[in-house]
């Protein structure tokens, strides 16, 4: 037994353990959330990975473990700045990912977002009620897996009950997840022997039709883990894009009538494409032109509705948080699991981080050719903007985040409505000093309005992760400003990985509509999705060119949603339809959706199986199915991981062919392979999708497998 005063908590071997874990997860979510457009909380497995890892080192602890998933999963979520910054490169702004002004605009933003939070800590994780689903399973784990805790008097206890045995299986699932992902991964995008999805189109009349299925191992997990409420919510928004937008449009582009109807609804139709008579072209072209606007008004409004419910609980549990604070100067002693960060030093780490934000902005508008007055200007603008609503967002989105998960948190949502209140506010002040009577100060407008709205996304996307950590260090009774020391440490090395890891990405893989070679693979190019969305949207609004049809029709389509949910809820239903995952399912690729709907439907079918197991031997659901709930997040994360690790590998490994004068598929035996599979794809596709299924198979009865060990 020893005094936790005199432990180790937040130590240099543990801080670099972090590091090279955040090295990890931060590439893989770069490399999913640019290929799908989502990315996962990496709470949960670097938790499993820190004991896997520290248990090799004498007198390691829970509270130890616990400072190096906190590091590591704030850095991992700080990737979903990725969401905008391609935009820059999509304009033509940038030709590459300059390493200072990436490192410095998601590290500010970054620490922003963790002392933004560190007043509502009180209120929403001591005081509060709110689930915060993957900080309490985080904690579930290092309870588990280690060798100790902390008691009621605030000491060190050690014991062996649960610990090894659990911390290896844990480790075991993870590897197994990954071992599977990877090698699948390979085939598909090394050897290219699997195809990565397929479609079956077909009209009725001149309406069309998809039938998608993905193949992604990544996506599936994905799906397995948002659950079944969000993957029921997504296939609605499939069905309105792809079973009621697109045949409705489509079947209006055979005769003069129906386009004469369809430019009165302000939908845009590629007549080149109508006349080559490729159904599939025009309907994906159709669907990123204008239906994708509705997933983007849907998006919008479900971010919006999520805000306004949250400002009363928001307001009284910063007022709370405030008063717990200023506590620390009455004298007063406070145990050590009430320490946050003074509020001097918040204060100082925001006045810092402000300053850092004017002298980012500055580099980044110096060679607009602006006058130093308007220049100045639209920095202090741009900066102060950035600063108050990632303030608010904060807030915000630590309590979404506290309420439905991380991994739930409508990231994307909220950054439609930063991009949109930017990109007018820069509209009203360009008209003001005439910078936007040229193309190129258009273009520079836009690229500021993108450049802002990821200092918004850094600060929302490490809120949204912070309270999460500091509820698992509350339960574990870690140190609180201990835990916020890592989470900023976390930020500046997460925030150091993204710039390099975008560049490799990018000149291996491109982007849509951004490409560093005009002969690369399309079917490999990274669809980017919500950095797409948000740089269509600035770009329309300094046009005045936006497709504002579909896009209030999203938001026509939202309140519907937004009203069948609330309703729902009175009624005390199981059954929900989250707007915010029926907005995702319209504007990501049905090859994206499709995925996620059947890793939603095995989370079902998993917990319908144990639910059976436990009325046959009258047992308690949600006991028997903890360890299931677990093991199933363990390998759906090692899936993500592993799948999302060989890409960037890949990724390496096509550069170094590039620059050499080789291909961009080096790896790639599909040539050799031709004579005996054909040349249509179909041999691919259907090994694609046994693989497939199998895997399926494979995962529900590994998952299940935690059943009998109980």
């Amino acid at each position: 037994m020893e005094n936790t005063s005199q432990i180790r908590e937040l130590t240099l071997r543990g801080i670099i353990i972090g590091a090279l874990i955040t090295v990890v997860f931060t590439a893989s979510n770069v490399y999913l959330g640019l290929k799908v457009g989502l990315t996962f909380s990496s709470a949960i497995p670097a938790a499993v990975i820190s004991m896997a890892v520290l248990r090799f080192f004498s007198k390691s602890n829970i509270l130890e473990n616990n400072m190096v998933q906190t590091q590591a999963s704030a850095a991992g979520t700080l990737s979903s700045v990725i969401f905008i910054l391609p935009g820059l490169l999509m304009i033509g702004y940038w030709n590459s990912f300059p390493f200072w002004q990436t490192l410095l605009i998601c590290s500010a933003g970054g620490m922003l977002g963790v002392v933004f939070s560190i007043p509502l800590r009180h209120a929403m994780v001591v005081k509060s009620n709110l689930p915060y689903p993957e900080g309490v399973a985080a904690a579930e784990i290092l309870k588990a897996g280690c060798n100790d805790y902390v008691d009621e008097n605030d000491r060190l206890v050690s014991t062996n009950e649960g610990a090894g045995e659990d911390k290896d299986n844990g480790f075991r699932d993870i590897l197994f997840g990954g071992f599977i992902a990877a090698a699948v991964s390979f085939a598909t995008n090394g050897l290219r022997v699997l195809a990565d999805g397929a479609s079956y189109w077909f009209t009725q009349g001149r309406a069309i039709f998809q039938i998608p299925l993905g193949f992604s191992l990544a996506l599936l997990s994905a799906g397995y883990l948002i659950g079944i409420a969000a993957g029921i919510a997504i296939l609605v928004g499939s069905i309105i894009a792809w079973g009621i937008a697109i045949p409705i449009i489509s079947s209006l582009t055979d005769s003069a009538e129906g386009l004469a109807t369809l430019s009165s609804w302000g939908v845009s139709v590629p007549m080149d494409i109508v006349d080559s008579g490729s159904i599939s072209a025009l309907a994906m072209t159709l669907w990123k032109t204008n239906v994708r606007f509705i997933g983007a008004g849907t998006l919008a409004i479900a971010a919006i509705w999520t805000l306004l419910t949250l400002v009363k609980p928001i307001i009284e549990g910063m007022k709370t948080s405030l008063r717990a604070l200023n506590s620390n100067n009455t004298g007063e002693v406070i145990p050590r699991t009430e320490l946050d960060l003074s509020p001097k030093i918040v204060l100082l780490i925001s006045v810092v981080m402000f300053l850092v934000l004017i002298g980012t902005f500055y580099s980044f508008v110096a060679d607009s050719g602006l006058s130093a007055t308007t220049a100045w200007g639209l920095v202090f603008a741009s900066v102060i903007f950035a600063f108050l609503i990632g303030f608010l967002v904060a807030a915000a989105c630590g309590y979404m985040a506290g309420l439905v998960g991380s991994s739930a948190s409508p990231i994307s949502g909220i950054g439609i409505i930063a991009i949109t209140a930017i990109s007018l506010l820069l509209l009203f002040l360009g008209g003001l000093n005439g910078m936007l009577e040229t193309e190129q100060g258009t273009n520079f407008a836009t690229a500021l309005a993108i450049f802002t709205t990821s200092a918004v996304l850094a600060i929302a996307t490490i809120s949204n992760d912070n309270l999460q950590d500091l509820k698992t260090g509350y339960l574990v009774k870690a140190t609180p400003w201990r835990q916020q020391v890592a989470l900023l440490i976390g930020c500046v090395v997460g925030a150091a990985v993204i710039s390099p890891v975008l560049e490799l990405l990018y000149n291996a893989y491109g982007f849509t509509g951004a490409t560093p070679r005009p002969d690369m693979d399309p079917n490999q190019v990274l669809a980017a999705p919500q950095a797409t969305l948000m740089t269509t949207i600035a770009k329309g609004i300094f046009s005045h060119k936006l497709e504002w049809t579909m896009i209030i029709t999203g938001l026509v389509v939202g309140a519907v949603v937004i009203m069948i949910d609330v309703m729902l809820a009175k009624k005390g239903s199981k059954l929900r339809i989250p707007a915010l995952a029926v907005g995702m399912g319209i504007y990501l690729p049905p090859a994206i959706t499709a995925p996620l709907i059947i890793g939603s439907v095995l989370s079902w079918l998993v917990a319908s199986q144990v639910k059976k197991r436990a009325q046959a031997q009258n047992g308690d659901f949600k006991e028997m199915y903890k360890p299931v709930e677990r093991k199933g997040a363990l390998i759906a994360s090692g899936l993500i991981v592993g799948e999302s690790l060989v890409g960037v590998a890949l990724a390496v490994l096509i550069v170094i062919s590039i620059s050499n004068g080789g291909s961009d598929a080096p790896l790639s035996i599909s040539s050799w392979l031709e004579p005996i599979f054909g040349s249509s794809g179909v041999v691919e596709q259907l090994l694609g999708l046994a693989v497939f299924v199998f895997i399926c198979i494979l995962f529900v009865r590994r998952v299940l497998s935690a059943l009998k060990t109980k």
